[in-house]
């Protein structure tokens, strides 16, 4: 494969901002299979973001050559009080999101799955971390605090000031060359390419994905990041501790479209529209098309094949966000489906279904 064709896998959206590009190249130039990893908190039941959104960006960098490797970051879960701070909670969290993702039609065989409790057991993660605290002011640890979905006034336990050190060191204990995480977590991508060179690491590249917005619409809350287009959608973001605001993979056809028609989508309005979000984020990329089976007094069933038109239509007032909204769902339901019957299906994924779904979900 060519090196444009890998920078436009890497660089294509749900992908919102590179640091930097010239350096992804550079990489992708003398690499052709660089390691990148994803990671997150095992802490609850799968939403899209996670059930679908970011397995597209993993298969955007499978299909670039990375060798991935996909941190289940238990430890951190516990420190950030998810689940009661039970690892073994976590740990069954972490095993059912699995499940999600090979549901979802990720190759796990492609993929390295790394638990950080095994970072944790060896000595050296930890002189690593303390390494990465010492070269840090605790003010720039409490400014990259927002990685956890908390800003610096709600700093509760003294364990969350290693929080940030112990990501930055999970970087550079796995050999992580491209680090591609929401858009929420970019503090702690930029602190390790700030301590690399100091501390002997090659400084990674950045590669963060659009954070896929609530059924609420746009949420004001400051404290994320300084630029307020990047503050806006880290705030705004569908977040499993509040369903009222989230879309499930287990949720059924029926509770899709109920929540769909409650939700935020103001009329001819692009702009922080979450539904049009999912169009552009999720279902143009999985299906290629939006099929929108409208009344004929309204003008007929219709389809689009590419985003650009679907939005141009609805800004100019020829689609209704009534349609818009049926439409979606009929599309989420389509993709969420596959999961759905894994899960019936399954045993072992039942249980672990069953067990998530009993367990009180915290922020």
């Amino acid at each position: 494969m060519d090196l444009e064709t890998r920078m436009e896998l890497i660089m294509r959206p749900p992908t919102e901002e590179v640091i930097t590009p010239e350096e992804l190249r550079m990489l992708l130039e003398v690499n052709e299979h660089p390691i990148a990893y994803d990671g997150f908190e095992p802490s609850g039941l799968a939403h899209l973001p996670l059930a679908l959104l970011r397995p597209i960006k993993l298969e955007d960098l499978l299909e670039a050559g990375c060798r991935f490797k996909l941190l289940l970051a238990d430890w951190h879960a516990m420190i950030n009080n998810k689940m009661g701070g039970d690892l073994d909670k976590i740990r069954k969290v972490g095993e059912y999101l699995l499940e999600v993702w090979k549901a979802a039609g990720v190759d796990l065989s492609k993929v390295e799955v790394v638990w950080a409790s095994d970072l944790a057991a060896d000595p050296d993660y930890w002189k690593l971390v303390i390494k990465v605290a010492k070269n840090v002011t605790i003010k720039r640890i409490l400014r990259a605090l927002p990685i956890m979905g908390r800003v610096a006034g709600e700093l509760e336990e003294a364990a969350q000031i290693i929080y940030p050190a112990m990501q930055v060191s999970d970087i550079f204990y796995m050999g992580v060359e491209i680090c591609q995480l929401g858009l929420d977590q970019r503090r702690a991508n930029i602190l390790a390419r700030e301590l690399a060179p100091k501390l002997g690491f090659k400084k990674p590249v950045a590669v963060h994905h659009h954070m896929l917005m609530g059924l609420q619409g746009p949420s004001e809350l400051r404290g994320f990041e300084d630029d307020p287009r990047m503050n806006l959608q880290i705030a705004s973001k569908m977040s499993k501790s509040i369903p009222e605001t989230s879309i499930f993979a287990h949720d059924d056809e029926e509770t899709i479209r109920s929540k769909l028609r409650r939700a935020y989508c103001p009329p001819r309005t692009a702009e922080n529209n979450p539904i049009l979000e999912y169009a552009k984020y999720i279902i143009f990329r999985k299906l290629g098309k939006l099929h929108i089976d409208r009344p004929s007094k309204y003008g007929g069933p219709i389809e689009y094949y590419s985003y650009e038109e679907l939005e141009r239509d609805y800004v100019e007032g020829r689609l209704h966000p009534a349609d818009l909204k049926e439409g979606v769902a009929e599309a989420l339901n389509q993709l969420l489906k596959p999961i759905r019957e894994h899960f019936e299906k399954d045993p072992r994924a039942r249980e672990l279904y069953e067990f998530v779904k009993s367990q009180e979900i915290t922020r």
